[in-house]
């Protein structure tokens, strides 16, 4: 292979972020609603017979089917099964960014505006309830933050001998910000709070 190929090869690239494949995909939609003449964000409650986080509060979205042509799609299909809704209740959909968690996943998030007289009977197999925040509360409201150790532990087998200072390698361990809200008796906090705070942050730029 040549400089040319190469250069050709370059010039035709689009960026992704390396190693994407491995990682398990995932959309979500930062919904926003009208309520008391003010915008808010709108949470939903995991359904306590969910087998993943039962209980904890969320945004809608979930996995990335073959079946769908891309996030955007993802999110607003999860939204529209999660709260029971239309499509044509979820309106003015933009992509926001994408957040890699530490723990193998990507979460495509995507910022949109529900009716609110849409939702109705939420699908109760997913969510227990939803309720919402004013965006004025989270404006003017900093999160608590604390900090956990996300630390690497060789698998059994790790070849040590292959790497300068064998077992006495100097593995790093990262600090990791957590984010909680607190508002009216309920905590928001792990992936769905650092979505919000990165979402305020941009509002505020």
């Amino acid at each position: 292979m040549d400089q040319h190929t190469i250069i050709q090869k370059m010039q035709d690239h689009q960026p992704v972020i390396l190693g994407e494949e491995s990682m398990k995909k995932y959309a979500i939609l930062i919904p926003l609603v009208q309520k008391n003449n003010e915008l808010h964000l709108l949470f939903e409650v995991r359904a306590h017979s969910m087998r993943r986080q039962p209980g904890e509060v969320c945004f809608p979205g979930g996995r990335v089917d073959r079946e769908d042509e891309g996030s955007l799609e993802a999110a607003v299909r999860e939204a529209r099964e999660e709260l029971n809704i239309g499509s044509e209740a979820i309106t003015d959909v933009f992509p926001f960014g994408t957040l890699v968690s530490p723990f193998g996943m990507t979460i495509a998030t995507f910022v949109g505006f529900i009716r609110p007289e849409a939702i109705q009977r939420p699908n109760p197999a997913e969510v227990e309830e939803v309720f919402t925040v004013p965006l004025t509360y989270f404006l003017s409201t900093e999160p608590d933050t604390h900090l956990i150790n996300v630390e690497v532990k060789p698998a059994d087998g790790f070849p040590y001998e292959l790497i300068a200072n064998g077992r006495e390698y100097n593995w790093q361990t990262r600090q990791y910000k957590e984010y909680f809200y607190h508002y009216e008796g309920r905590v928001i906090w792990g992936l769905t709070a650092r979505i919000v705070n990165e979402f305020i942050k941009n509002l505020k730029m």
